[in-house]
Formats: C-alpha cells, structure tokens, sequence
C-alpha cells in the first residue's frame, strides 16, 4: 500500500501568489514588470489546470470500471488547452508573454514538490495509509495509460 496525500489546492495558490508577488517585484526591478505579471498567469494556469485534474480524477474514477482511454483524452485534451493559451499568450505579448511559459513550467516544480515531499516523508518513517480519502491523491497511478491490456 502506498502512502495517500492531501491536495491542497489553497497552498499551492498561496505559493502561486506569493511567487508572482516576487516575479512581479524582480521584473518590475529589472524594467519589464510585465513578464512577472505574465509569469504569475502561467502560475495560474498550472494551479488552474491542476483543479482540473483533480475534479476530472473524480469524475472518472467514481465509474466501476474507469477506462483508461478516457482519462489519457481527458489529460491530453487539457493539457492542450492550457498549453495553446500560455503560448498564445506568449506569441501576442512578446518578448515578455513568454513569462506565462515559464510561470506555468514553475507551477509543475511546485505541484511535484507538494506531492513529493509529504510521500517522501511518510515513506521514510514508515507510515502507510489505508485507503485514499476523496480529497486524497495516491502517490502512484494504479495503471499506465501505456499499458497494452484492454480498458
């Protein structure tokens, strides 16, 4: 069994918002304080998608039997559309719209690290949880979308 973890979409936007609040003051520093504002978007987006995933894991896995198929086209239907807007964003409002490229990039290091960090900790005291509560994340993925057996 492995260990579960709490999402907590609430730090993560303080994280978020602290983070622009620092991108936005460094930019402003450097001349360009709208590549900080543009990099707290990218921020928002990940955050954004990541409420997505959540709700959309919900959804699918209530089913008795989830396909695989439709969480792999549910996740890469997303991660299209967020993706096509930070680089519209980037494209239209260039040179500095490139900052919601990278904020979006800096969210993924802060929700792996979220959810690294706790299961990392509970593996190393030896603490394993039962089954997941509905505002818990399991630390693996029961299946690979890879995988070859049928749905």
């Amino acid at each position: 069994m492995l260990p579960s973890v709490d999402f907590r979409p609430i730090r993560l936007a303080i994280v978020c918002g602290l983070a622009a609040i620092v991108a936005v003051g460094l930019a402003a520093w450097a001349g360009a304080a709208m590549f900080g504002v543009f990099f707290g978007v990218g921020l928002f987006l990940g955050l954004l998608n990541a409420l997505l995933v959540r709700r959309s894991v919900a959804v699918i896995t209530a089913q008795d039997n989830p396909p695989k198929s439709k969480m792999a086209l549910n996740s890469a239907t997303r991660l299209l559309v967020i993706t096509v807007i930070a680089l519209a964003i980037g494209y239209f409002f260039r040179p500095t719209g490139l900052g919601a490229l990278f904020g979006l990039a800096l969210f993924q290091v802060f929700l792996v690290l979220s959810t690294v960090l706790p299961v990392y900790k509970k593996l190393r005291t030896g603490e394993l949880d039962g089954p997941p509560a509905e505002n818990q994340i399991v630390a693996a993925v029961p299946f690979s979308i890879f995988d070859d057996s049928k749905d």
